[in-house]
């Protein structure tokens, strides 16, 4: 059973980092491209990032793009998602998904605030 737990999600005020993780499980985690999708309060679902297997290949959304650097690491089945700078406009969950050409399995969430 695939399964994807993010965690580290908090309350940070703006100008401030966290750092976003996700254990994967029941899958070979080393030969799937992941990515970070984020749903704000009352908006839609926004792509964040990619990252390809082998972790050399990343995407950003213009929105994080040089502030979010995504990373993995194959031996641990953990992806990360580090951001920095936050912003108000950060506030979501971000969700952790698996790639199979298009997402096929979505983590629970862990929700992001980004308040003074």
């Amino acid at each position: 059973e695939v399964q994807l737990v993010e965690s580290g999600g908090d309350l940070v005020q703006p100008g401030g980092s966290l750092r976003l993780s996700c254990a994967a499980s029941g899958f070979t985690f080393s030969t799937y491209s992941m990515s970070w999708v984020r749903q704000a309060p009352g908006k839609g679902l926004e792509w964040v990032s990619i990252i390809g297997n082998g972790g050399v290949i990343t995407e950003y959304a213009d929105s994080v793009k040089g502030r979010f650097t995504i990373s993995r690491d194959n031996a641990k089945n953990t992806l990360y998602l580090q951001m920095n700078r936050l912003k108000h406009e950060d506030t979501a969950v971000y969700y952790c998904t698996k790639m199979a050409g298009m997402i096929d399995y979505w983590g629970q969430g862990t929700q992001v605030a980004v308040s003074s």
